[in-house]
């Protein structure tokens, strides 16, 4: 379920809305006169969201190519070049 504070609970509460997001490692959505305003989150949550998609863009990459035929390396081959430039 969401977290949903007023902004005023920002402005006056800015710690306990700080540890709130990090015990329950989840955005917490601040209202303004009743509407969606901004999202408030921990940075090792903002980093999780950022990885995932760097993760999905990735994937959809992939995909596109396969889509398109071509053919990529095996992991074979990439771990056998890998190793040539470590050695």
């Amino acid at each position: 379920m969401p977290l949903i504070r007023p902004i005023s609970d920002l402005r006056n509460r800015a710690m306990e809305i700080s540890e709130l997001c990090h015990s329950e490692d989840q955005p917490i959505f601040i209202t303004r006169n009743g509407k969606g305003d901004l999202v408030v989150m921990s940075q090792a949550h903002y980093e999780r969201l950022q990885h995932l998609l760097e993760l999905y863009y990735k994937l959809g990459e992939a995909e596109s190519l396969d889509a398109s035929g071509e053919q990529g390396i095996t992991h074979e081959k990439l771990m056998k070049k890998l190793r040539e430039k470590i050695s």
